[in-house]
């Protein structure tokens, strides 16, 4: 009895953790108190101190774990390892960049603001990875493929997105000279492998203060500083599947970095949303709308329109038990931006009334959510449990997943584990 009380008082708190609530509380708390008392809010949150500390040291902790799931998806059992699954899903995310990106262009030239607004075409191309996936397992059920195709669509998104952030928005004039401070950080990390250092804490104290050091001075966005010590990490061989619950049992350098981190960066994530969703309702303008319709219009229109290009004249597949209506549902899901897309749009634009605006949209885009959900009512997708059998049949439809198959669910594809 008396370990049950410990347990049952911890599962609150691990639904906090496990569910974003942390980033939605602090966007929230940022909201309101910007639109109650809008000087005392910049007055605090504003300085370049803590913004410093939270947008470009911080948030480099969560752009390390999002480039781990990135590069564990490519190692054999991942979600990106085997070209055959993974083929449509990256033709949608191409559709899913392009199509945000013509809307947004094109508005801003049809309100005549390309000038003023053109340097934010990337942020409607983020997704964020934790609440679509959320959402979408409340719409579709753990067990159905259109999960994993959403997880493979929306770490593609990271990947890309990662590399834009880096390319398209540079803090400075880049300093090429101080890539070799990287390359020194690379280098350190495979003589600590040879040294056989297991913790993570040698990587990340010593290479990875490097490669973020080298990002500052070359000018790339500090916030992408451990990305490239990521991969140089001692890993296992293999990958379980995103979210897989016996990662976190792994003990290769990289799981146990995983495992550590995984909590403080969710809190991260509070100070992240708490600084930089404090915008006044009053901002709402034109970037608002272009933001909005890219992740609302132009994401589900590419993700399906490239889907359809794929199956009917490139010959690829869609998942077994998958049909364009849940493409069109997992598009809507994937226009959920929040995270990602408030970081570009800092990235993007400087302090002011156009930041803003644009920042409103990428709040405003949670509302691709509700849309998903209401779209997957209307075309009667239900959730399904892991055998597939309780969603309701349609004429159409495609069979649930043979057994043959079940290695698309994001916890499966077992592997040895090796450490390399």
């Amino acid at each position: 009895m008396s370990d049950i009380v410990p347990r049952q008082r911890r599962r609150p708190i691990r639904f906090l953790f496990e569910n974003s609530i942390f980033l939605v509380a602090g966007a929230l708390i940022a909201l309101v108190w910007a639109n109650i008392d809008e000087h005392s809010y910049a007055q605090l949150f504003h300085g370049n101190t803590v913004h410093f500390l939270v947008n470009d040291l911080l948030m480099a902790l969560f752009f390390a774990i999002a480039t781990t799931e990135v590069w564990e998806s490519l190692l054999p059992g991942g979600a990106l390892s085997d070209p055959r699954k993974a083929a449509t899903p990256l033709m949608a995310t191409l559709g899913g960049i392009l199509g945000p990106v013509a809307i947004y262009l094109g508005g801003a030239v049809w309100f005549g603001e390309l000038d003023s607004l053109g340097r934010g075409w990337a942020v409607p191309c983020a997704t964020d990875i934790a609440f679509s996936y959320l959402i979408a397992r409340f719409i579709f059920g753990a067990g159905h493929p259109a999960i994993v195709f959403l997880l493979l669509l929306a770490i593609a998104d990271d990947a890309i997105g990662l590399a834009i952030l880096a390319i398209a928005y540079p803090r400075n004039p880049i300093v090429a000279s101080w890539f070799l401070l990287t390359v020194a950080a690379v280098a350190t990390c495979f003589l600590f492998r040879r040294w056989r250092l297991h913790s993570f804490w040698w990587y990340l104290l010593i290479p990875g203060t490097m490669s973020w050091a080298s990002f500052v001075m070359a000018g790339v966005h500090p916030a992408l500083g451990l990305v490239p010590i990521i991969p140089c990490l001692p890993h296992a061989h293999t990958d379980l599947g995103l979210y897989a619950r016996e990662e976190l049992s792994r003990r290769d350098s990289l799981s146990e970095l995983v495992s550590w981190w995984k909590n403080p960066v969710e809190l991260i994530l509070g100070l992240f949303g708490l600084v930089n969703a404090g915008v006044v309702l009053s901002s709402m303008g034109t970037g608002t709308w272009l933001v909005l319709s890219g992740l609302l219009i132009g994401k589900p229109m590419g993700i399906l329109g490239f889907t359809w290009i794929s199956k009917r004249i490139l010959g690829l597949e869609i998942p077994d038990g998958m049909t364009f209506r849940h493409v069109l549902v997992i598009g809507l899901l994937a226009g959920i931006g929040f995270t990602v897309a408030l970081f570009v749009s800092d990235a993007a634009f400087p302090k002011g009334p156009l930041q803003d605006s644009v920042k409103m949209g990428a709040l405003l885009s949670a509302v691709a959510g509700l849309l998903g959900w209401i779209v997957a009512r209307l075309l009667n997708i239900k959730p399904t449990d892991t055998t597939g059998m309780t969603e309701s049949p349609e004429p159409d439809s495609s069979p649930s997943p043979p057994a043959d198959e079940q290695d698309l669910s994001p916890s499966s594809g077992q592997g040895d584990g090796r450490v390399t």
